[in-house]
């Protein structure tokens, strides 16, 4: 079995900058990257709400940027999947790809979330050609365009509401004939004149030649079906994330999400010596700029742990 200090579970930029900054404070960190090396921003054609970047970048050029500085200042950095783990005090144990055993005096969770998808295959199909899952992210790229939100809840109504501000008409495809968002969000939505909500449609699929021209609609499942066609430029998707928690869910409090729960604004989890950063552990923002801030704190807090238990 490996003994190691500070064991960070998860990439992206939660697991990178905790990486700089326990490297950087001597926790000879070992990160191991998980499924998806960088997270869920290698996916993303463009980023440019990220300070220092002021022409934009390249959600996998942003990571590598990240990964290598955190390389730089010594961390181990592996490929590896975490299968199974025994989160408790001075006792944290994880296994990696099934087989390699770890202990870890501390570990930080940065495993991240997924944004939850329709199913369709015409989704992976213009992936980062007219999909998008953050309206916050790329809506600037859809400025005097017209785009779609899917989505009947609050953030689908934030979504439509933040678009609406950019884009010359913004589609509210609702699946049922009623919101479910709070009143105070139906009553912003309804009064904006863009924003049409379509109540009873469905995305079925979508079309275009370099990237998304429109969505086919169906509009009444279960009762007098239509299919119709909707031009469009973009897909925002505003159903969901699905933390990826599920490993951990024995040993850490949760919300009903399934998102980890925290002190207050800190990483510290119920179990002392674990910490949690970036979108596992943050239902509301959700963006590159804040898991990188929560990626800090937990290196911190980490260091912090280990001079007050005389380990490090």
């Amino acid at each position: 079995m490996e003994k190691i200090k500070c064991l960070i579970i998860g990439s992206g930029p939660a697991g990178y900058t905790a990486a700089i900054y326990a490297a950087r404070a001597n926790l000879m960190p070992v990160l191991y990257e998980g499924v998806l090396p960088g997270g869920q921003l290698t996916t993303t054609t463009d980023i440019e709400n990220f300070p220092g970047y002021p022409t934009g970048i390249s959600g996998t050029q942003m990571m590598e940027d990240l990964r290598n500085q955190a390389l730089r200042f010594g961390t181990d950095i592996r490929f590896g999947v975490v299968t199974k783990v025994e989160l408790k005090q001075n006792h944290n144990l994880v296994i990696v790809d099934g087989e390699k055993e770890i202990e870890a005096m501390v570990v930080i969770v940065s495993t991240g979330a997924s944004a939850k998808y329709l199913g369709l295959p015409d989704e992976a199909k213009y992936a980062g050609m007219g999909v998008s899952a953050c309206a916050t992210c790329d809506g600037f790229f859809y400025r005097k365009k017209t785009v779609a939100v899917v989505g009947g809840g609050d953030t689908a109504c934030e979504d439509a509401l933040y678009l609406s501000g950019l884009c010359k008409k913004v589609h509210l495809l609702v699946r049922k004939d009623y919101l479910r968002a709070s009143k105070v969000m139906q009553d912003r939505v309804m009064k904006q004149e863009n924003i049409e909500v379509m109540f009873k449609h469905e995305v079925i699929g979508l079309y275009g030649e370099n990237g998304v021209e429109g969505a086919m609609l169906l509009k009444n499942r279960g009762g007098e079906e239509e299919e119709l066609s909707l031009p469009i430029d973009g897909l925002f998707l505003a159903i969901g994330h699905n933390p990826n928690s599920k490993l951990f869910s024995e040993y850490l409090h949760t919300d009903k999400e399934g998102y980890i729960k925290t002190e207050g604004a800190t990483p510290i989890t119920n179990v002392p010596g674990v910490f949690a950063a970036g979108d596992v552990a943050d239902p509301r923002y959700r963006q590159a700029i804040t898991a990188a801030a929560s990626g800090c704190k937990a290196a911190m807090e980490a260091e912090r742990y280990l001079v007050e238990n005389d380990a490090k």
